[in-house]
């Protein structure tokens, strides 16, 4: 599966992910930002999951239709756990990223939005 990690997500959440079979990116490695809507763009063309702490991406996925290849959300996961979770949520929803959905991870639950549902009215 392919990934593309946030600047805002652990840098070493790239080399456990790849340790697992995985193709990732991290935005912290490109020369500059271009902001979410670009790194969502870039992601949606190589058929890239987003990983990210910031849910303007959901926001651009939901509200304004931008187009994605799924992405998942860490909130309030500490730095240290970004590395287990990130992988453990690829193993587990591999199908529904995979399929488009988004993932919201929070300390107690995770949700699951897939891909046709209804979009949010802004």
């Amino acid at each position: 599966m392919r990934g593309l990690l946030d600047t805002c997500v652990a840098m070493s959440a790239k080399a456990v992910l790849q340790s697992e079979g995985h193709e990732v990116e991290h935005v912290g490695n490109w020369p500059n930002d271009p902001g979410d809507a670009a790194i969502l763009a870039h992601a949606a063309e190589r058929a890239t999951i987003v990983i990210t702490l910031d849910k303007d991406f959901g926001e651009l996925a939901i509200v304004r239709g931008a187009r994605h290849s799924g992405i998942v959300r860490l909130v309030d996961i500490p730095a240290a756990a970004q590395r287990p979770t990130c992988a453990i949520v690829l193993r587990r929803y591999a199908t529904e990223l995979l399929e488009g959905s988004i993932i919201t991870v929070e300390p107690t639950r995770t949700r699951v939005r897939p891909p046709d549902a209804t979009p949010t009215q802004g």
